[in-house]
């Protein structure tokens, strides 16, 4: 998988390297021609420093039981509940993340296992608080099954500002529990499905942090 020890994520490199030259270039101007160039410049490295901060990739510690699903995103829980998981359209516990901009979006795997499954659905951007993001939304999902035959689904949804779901998992992948194993760009949500039964330790509200915060006890 990528990203793995650097600590800025590979798909942050561009915009960082285009940010950072158009201040240089309107820097430069600024300090020979006119000062008046250094507004713009000042811009463009605030945006620089943002960017660098978003894409930041910090390492994490994952709990060792392997019963245990972590959460695969920073961010906030802003649902908690069974419904129906609709690719499959099976009754399952479901928990959602909200990610603002300001939280890393380097998403991890929820659980140890192979992926049974693929999805993509190309659709709308609405607000992902939104409850029409979770079946209008462009959305990427993995099918996920653990050594002991637990099926889950974890849903990277896209969001009014994110317009670029990236994943590195393909079908017959095995996952490690805590592993990077994609992103979303600029705020969205990532939706877990658990297998009914499952112990939900967390509750609405509460923050999360990728790889470390357990999000339910398998059954």
């Amino acid at each position: 998988m990528r990203n793995t020890n650097t600590p800025i994520a590979a798909e942050g490199y561009p915009f960082i390297a285009g940010f950072a030259a158009v201040t240089a270039l309107l820097g430069l101007p600024g300090q020979y021609l006119h000062p008046g160039f250094f507004f713009p410049a000042g811009i463009f490295m605030f945006l620089t420093i943002f960017t660098l901060f978003f894409f930041r990739n910090p390492e994490r510690s994952t709990p060792g039981n392997e019963n245990w699903v972590v959460a695969p995103a920073d961010g906030v829980v802003i649902f908690s509940g069974e419904t129906t998981e609709p690719h499959t359209s099976t009754q399952m516990e479901k928990i959602s993340i909200f990610m603002s901009v300001f939280n890393v979006h380097v998403n991890r795997a929820p659980i140890s296992g192979k992926v049974l499954d693929g999805f993509y659905t190309k659709g709308k951007f609405y607000d992902v608080r939104d409850e029409r993001a979770t079946f209008e939304n462009e959305q990427q999902g993995l099918v996920l099954e653990t050594a002991t035959g637990a099926r889950m689904v974890v849903v990277q949804v896209a969001g009014l500002i994110a317009r670029r779901i990236v994943c590195y998992a393909k079908v017959g992948d095995l996952l490690t529990r805590g592993r990077r194993y994609g992103l979303i760009r600029f705020g969205s949500r990532l939706d877990i499905y658990l297998p009914l039964g499952t112990r939900v330790k967390v509750s609405m509200g509460q923050k999360t942090v990728a790889g470390e915060t357990v999000l339910g006890i398998l059954p």
